[in-house]
């Protein structure tokens, strides 16, 4: 059967016509780009600018995919309470959960006897130095750390 466009009859917006497109949210797009590890050019930029000293979390799974946390304080604090600096809101977080800590240029994260665990690239710690790229989750939150590139530089040219 011929379609004839041009006179108005079954038209792509016809809602006679079954619908072939399927148009995704940027929260979906984020948890797809995330799961094949991907940075987006947005995430390059945001960590190609982070000041030696600092650090940016990123959200890979479970609610709010996609959101950035910046770390530049020498103490930063996780948890489902709302005076927490990440405040980060599921049952399955405490609400004092985890801390980052600041040693100059390197960052380590503390447990803080929390119910669910904290883990690092999959193992539950109780506190661990982080290495760039690496993988922490708390609660049902999976986030990629990602620190400075000046100060990783300064580190490979030691």
């Amino acid at each position: 059967m011929a379609h004839s466009w041009d006179h108005g009859e079954n038209r792509p917006d016809d809602p006679r016509e079954p619908a072939t497109t399927a148009h995704f949210t940027a929260e979906f797009n984020a948890q797809i780009a995330a799961l094949g590890g991907e940075v987006s050019t947005e995430e390059q930029d945001a960590i190609a600018a982070l000041p030696s000293g600092s650090a940016l979390l990123v959200v890979r799974r479970g609610p709010n995919v996609g959101a950035r946390f910046l770390l530049d304080s020498d103490v930063t604090t996780v948890g489902r309470h709302t005076h927490a600096d990440i405040f980060l809101d599921d049952v399955t977080v405490s609400r004092r959960h985890t801390e980052f800590l600041r040693r100059g240029t390197t960052f380590e994260i503390r447990d803080l006897g929390s119910l669910n665990g904290t883990y690092y690239d999959g193992a539950r710690v109780d506190s661990a130095v982080l290495s760039d790229g690496a993988e922490v989750q708390i609660g049902k939150f999976r986030l990629t750390f990602y620190a400075s590139r000046i100060d990783l530089a300064t580190q490979a040219s030691r």
